[in-house]
């Protein structure tokens, strides 16, 4: 069984969530040659945030997915 992606973790708040399909958006809105640059920088940012909460044992350690918004 799939998980449902709209569903909140306590990692994932609708709100950091709301932040990361805007940014998305923004992305896809760019010129080809910038997107890679862009999602590049989502993904070092999910991949230490993910990191992050696997060390401190699934607490959220306060860095939500809201940083990528900006």
């Amino acid at each position: 069984m799939s998980p449902d992606i709209d569903a909140e973790t306590p990692a994932t708040s609708g709100d950091d969530a709301s932040a990361l399909l805007s940014r998305l958006r923004v992305i896809e809105d760019q010129p080809l040659e910038s997107r890679a640059g862009a999602f590049v920088q989502i993904h070092d940012r999910l991949q230490s945030t993910l990191e992050a909460s696997v060390r401190d044992g699934g607490r959220d350690s306060g860095t939500g997915t809201s940083n990528l918004h900006g």
